[in-house]
């Protein structure tokens, strides 16, 4: 057989709730029903989700998830990024809901990715469909970009934020001055972002100024364009307020 489709259906305290942050990320209403259950189909394009509602549920000790392939990640994230930044003037990234940036994932061949955590506590993991062999070559260059990967592992896939803060802190105290400096921006965006998420902005405006403060050419600057405009981003959560 072909053709077929499988539609997750996924737990949350409201349909309601889902519904409207499921419309801001440019979803549509497919089916509601209120018996014998609350339950609500929505549809982005051929992405289709489902939802039903659970009376006392709680969003922080949910299990719920499921995996997206999309063949443009990037493309994806910008279109759920702007839809955040027309009803909150800034990407959620921090508490519930929110949403990490693309960024390769070494549990899954380093194939890019970007997961998205729902009001109802749900994993929404996107990646790109390709074969795991077209980027799963490029290999970190130094210690501290092993460090990166790992981080990323932790905070962006397992959502284990704290325990990817102290490990990407210990490497760049580590590594800091051997590590080349596209290595290194790389490190102080994604602890910048970790930093933001736990709540530390004395700690996030530390890391982002010796961010700004790295010197690069502009090959460096083309190459780092994902994480500088990741720096940028934070520069505006934390003036809106994380």
């Amino acid at each position: 057989m072909a053709g077929e489709i499988a539609i997750p259906l996924l737990p949350c305290r409201s349909i309601d709730e889902i519904e409207d942050f499921y419309r801001m990320l440019g979803f549509e209403r497919t089916y509601r029903q209120a018996k014998p259950y609350p339950c609500v189909g929505l549809q982005r394009e051929d992405l289709q989700l489902q939802f039903f509602g659970l009376d006392g549920f709680d969003p922080e000790t949910s299990y719920g998830s499921c995996v997206v392939l999309v063949e443009d990640t990037m493309a994806l994230y910008e279109a759920f990024a702007a839809g955040m930044r027309a009803v909150h003037g800034k990407v959620l990234i921090s508490g519930l809901p929110r949403m990490t940036r693309p960024r390769k994932r070494k549990n899954v061949g380093n194939v890019t990715g970007f997961s998205i955590v729902d009001p109802g506590g749900n994993w929404i993991r996107v990646f790109r469909n390709t074969a795991l062999a077209e980027e799963g070559t490029d290999e970190p260059s130094s210690q501290l970009g092993t460090a990166v990967r790992n981080a990323v592992v932790l905070g962006d896939s397992k959502g284990d934020v704290r325990q990817a803060a102290r490990i990407l802190d210990g490497a760049l105290n580590r590594h800091r001055e051997s590590a080349p400096v596209t290595d290194l921006v790389e490190a102080l965006a994604y602890a910048a972002e970790l930093a933001v998420r736990l709540g530390d902005r004395a700690r996030a405006d530390v890391l982002l100024a010796e961010l700004r403060a790295a010197e690069l050419t502009g090959e460096q600057r083309e190459g780092l364009s994902e994480a500088l405009a990741n720096s940028a981003e934070l520069e505006q959560v934390r003036t809106a307020g994380s």
